[in-house]
């Protein structure tokens, strides 16, 4: 099965960091988020990959083209221009990067890769969020479910604090720092499709596959949940990058599951 990851976005968000480099890039620990939702999928024994590129497309590409070399030691010798490689540290992935457009949206860059897909199930993220996210049992779900299109579900974490008050007296009854909402699941990212998915895409780069296609998906009632529970946050802002820093220093990274 492979993984298709959404990597050709402006990232405008982050445009303080992303100016010069594509916000997958962005790193945590010295690696890029890229290869932290990478890795992520490799624990699952996913390790075949289709990156949807786009905004500095160059710098992905050259960051796995050289990433063997990268990531040993080497003795270079430059008398006859011959390296040796000692010790690899590599990863056994392989990497398929298609352009997919500089301005083309989410719906569009899918819609691209259909032919690297081969008509098989395959794994759909974005490449801005990192997860603990069991794949195995999200699977499981969409299987037993018989969707065309399952996605995660989260119930993040209210960003202010609610207060529950009395009407006639105007006293605090109680306080939560950061509420759950009650009944209000996100879209966490991490889909599963099948290459159904791809008739309920029109040709077009300026399709999102937000809209369209998952609605009319939902309309037909092949649209999955699966609900985690767990750990996913994504790189919307530099804060969210210093956080995820921050949490990887601490050895804190609940997405660490490698």
């Amino acid at each position: 099965m492979k993984a298709v990851i959404l990597a050709g976005g402006f990232g405008t968000r982050l445009s303080e960091a992303t100016i010069s480099i594509p916000k997958p890039m962005l790193e945590i620990g010295g690696k890029p988020i890229l290869w932290h939702i990478m890795k992520t999928y490799s624990h699952y024994g996913i390790n075949d990959f289709i990156i949807c590129c786009g905004y500095r497309q160059y710098m992905i590409k050259e960051y796995f083209v050289n990433y063997f070399h990268h990531n040993s030691d080497l003795t270079v010798n430059l008398a006859n221009n011959t390296i040796e490689v000692h010790n690899n540290h590599s990863e056994g992935w392989t990497v398929t990067m298609v352009d997919t457009g500089l301005n083309t949206m989410t719906g569009g860059r899918v819609k691209r890769i259909q032919e690297y897909v081969k008509g098989e199930r395959f794994l759909l993220t974005y490449g801005d969020g990192v997860t603990d996210l069991d794949l195995n049992k999200s699977i499981q779900s969409h299987e037993k479910s018989g969707a065309v299109l399952t996605v995660t579900a989260y119930k993040p974490t209210g960003k202010f604090g609610m207060l529950e008050i009395d009407d006639e007296s105007n006293k605090v009854l109680s306080f939560q720092e950061k509420p759950n909402a009650e009944h209000s699941w996100i879209n966490a990212g991490y889909f599963v499709c099948e290459p159904e998915i791809f008739d309920y895409i029109p040709d077009g780069d300026s399709i999102e596959f937000e809209r369209k296609p998952l609605e009319e998906v939902a309309r037909n009632g092949k649209l999955n949940a699966y609900k985690h529970r767990g750990f996913w946050k994504p790189m919307d802002t530099l804060r969210d990058n210093r956080e995820l820093n921050e949490m990887w220093e601490k050895g804190e990274a609940q997405w660490k599951v490698w």
